[in-house]
C-alpha cells in the first residue's frame, strides 16, 4: 500500500498542536512535537511543510511554534489526508508492474485491478471526512481523564 506514515504522524502533529493548551503549552516547537511522535524534528518540519501548504497550521521558526488554523471540528481527516498524499501517489495501492506481458493474466491484470481498486479508495477517502481532528483530540483527551 502507498498509504505511509505520513498521513498518521500528521493527524499526530495536528493532534499535539490542538490539545497543546490542554498541556499548559501555548504553541508547541517542532522539537517539541518530535518528542511525542518519537522522531527527528526534520521529520515533523517535512510534514509541517505540507500542512502548512494546506492551510491547516501556521508555523514560526525558532520558539513561535505551531498553530492550528482551522477549528479541529472543521478538519477531516480526508483534508489531512490530502495534504499529506504526494501527486504522483494518487491512488493509495500499488500495482505489480513487472507482470508478464505474455501471458493471459499477467498482461491485463491491472486492467481487472483498476475499478475495484478506484471504488476501495473512494469509499475509504468518503469515510475519512466523516471523521474529524476534533473526534481524534476528544479520543485522545478522554483516555487520558482530560476534558476538551
Amino acid at each position: 500500500m502507498r498509504i505511509n506514515t505520513q498521513f498518521p504522524v500528521a493527524i499526530h502533529i495536528l493532534a499535539v498542536v490542538g490539545l497543546a493548551p490542554l498541556l499548559y503549552i501555548e504553541k508547541p516547537t517542532s522539537a517539541a512535537i518530535a518528542l511525542s511522535v518519537n522522531t527527528n524534528p526534520v521529520v515533523i518540519r517535512r510534514i509541517n511543510a505540507l500542512l502548512k501548504t494546506a492551510g491547516l497550521i501556521n508555523v514560526r521558526a525558532g520558539v513561535g511554534g505551531v498553530e492550528l488554523l482551522k477549528s479541529p471540528e472543521d478538519i477531516s481527516l480526508r483534508v489531512i489526508f490530502d495534504a499529506v498524499q504526494s501527486d504522483e501517489a494518487s491512488s493509495i495501492f500499488d500495482l505489480h508492474h513487472k507482470v508478464n506481458p505474455k501471458c493471459k493474466i499477467g498482461s491485463v491484470i491491472n486492467l481487472a485491478l483498476a475499478a475495484p481498486l478506484h471504488s476501495v479508495q473512494l469509499e475509504m477517502e468518503l469515510a475519512l471526512e466523516k471523521y474529524t481532528l476534533f473526534d481524534i483530540m476528544k479520543d485522545i483527551a478522554t483516555r487520558n481523564g482530560m476534558e476538551l
